[in-house]
């Protein structure tokens, strides 16, 4: 009972978070003509329905993933069952944690060991954030800077606050994944020896067990990774391809539902800016940064904030509160599953 309650009052958090800023926004933006004047039809619904598809794409690909990483140890339903718990724990913690630092409790559950748990973590860390650094270049290809970040003429300091907080995120995102990179593959003592002796300064001494724990993750990632063959590196890939490119998917069609001659690449190029803000979001899971930032950014696409405000909900509850209802059901039962396990080894 008191995990159920621990895990009730940590969802329970961000929800209410997100609706404290919803409801801020309905009263300053929401206009109930437009609710009315939205025709929910089957076109509309369909729409809805497809957004859904991709959201199951995202997870397929995330299971996919686990499936490749632990060589087929894993079968399918223990790797949905392993996404779909890291999801949850990403929907209640801050983004900047998310639930791939607790995915190892979860495979271990499952029968992969400590150290290879480790490997597997250390892994999707680098793909995920590998994805970001490549597709950034591709999106700006697609869509020139202007039409990214132009989208407030009336607020130009808000746009480009937009463009600057891009910019320096992805910059982070670029210097960790080298960091990963040198640190799993070409020098893991040199890098965990520097990140340590960086880390030992009075200010940041408080991160410096987490650092050390990251310099030993690396060093077996590196060792575990070092004979992989290039097929294995290209399922994985494909996996992280499939996943992330369903998430950002999950948006174009909703806009199908009320835009249906919108720009489409345009539509998938900004999702690429929203979830490289979202990695530094300090609120559980993005909550009410998330449907700021969507409603504030798609609004001139849209030509009303109204519009754009519903279409952030129905975004939220597909491609997050749906994660939260889904592990309110199976957390309790993992819980248990856990303490059962303990009795009959104490046996």
């Amino acid at each position: 009972m008191k995990n159920k309650g621990h895990i009730l009052i940590k969802t329970l958090l961000p929800v209410l978070l997100g609706a404290i800023v919803v409801i801020w926004m309905m009263a300053r933006d929401f206009d109930i003509d437009t609710w009315r004047a939205i025709n929910w039809n089957f076109s509309t619904i369909a729409c809805i329905v497809l957004a859904l598809i991709f959201t199951l794409g995202r997870e397929t690909g995330l299971a996919w993933r686990f499936h490749v990483l632990s060589d087929r140890f894993l079968n399918w339903k223990q790797c949905f069952k392993i996404t779909l718990l890291c999801e949850f724990v990403s929907a209640i913690t801050p983004t900047t944690a998310g639930g791939s630092a607790v995915s190892m409790v979860f495979m271990k559950r499952e029968g992969i060991d400590t150290g290879r748990g480790t490997t597997l973590t250390m892994t999707t860390l680098f793909l995920d954030e590998l994805f970001f650094v490549i597709l950034c270049p591709i999106i700006f290809i697609l869509e020139p800077a202007s039409r990214l970040f132009g989208f407030n003429t009336d607020q130009l300091h808000l746009s480009m606050g937009f463009k600057s907080a891009f910019w320096i995120v992805w910059g982070i995102v670029c210097l960790w994944t080298l960091i990963l990179f040198i640190g799993i593959f070409i020098k893991p003592h040199f890098v965990g020896r520097t990140l340590i002796r960086l880390f030992s300064f009075k200010w940041l001494r408080r991160w410096e067990k987490d650092i050390e724990k990251i310099a030993e993750d690396m060093a077996l990632t590196g060792r575990e990774l070092k004979y992989k063959k290039i097929k294995w590196w290209l399922n994985a890939t494909s996996a992280t391809l499939l996943s992330w490119t369903s998430r950002f998917l999950v948006v174009n069609a909703i806009f199908l539902a009320f835009l249906p001659f919108g720009d489409q690449i345009l539509i998938f190029c900004r999702q690429f800016v929203v979830w490289t803000l979202l990695t530094v979001s300090p609120t559980p899971g993005g909550s009410g940064v998330s449907e700021w930032l969507f409603t504030t950014y798609y609004g001139d696409m849209l030509g009303s904030l109204s519009v754009a405000l519903i279409i952030a909900v129905l975004w939220r509850l597909i491609s997050y509160y749906l994660y939260l209802i889904i592990g309110i059901i199976i957390v309790p039962n993992w819980i248990k599953q856990g303490i059962r396990n303990k009795k009959i080894k104490k046996q």
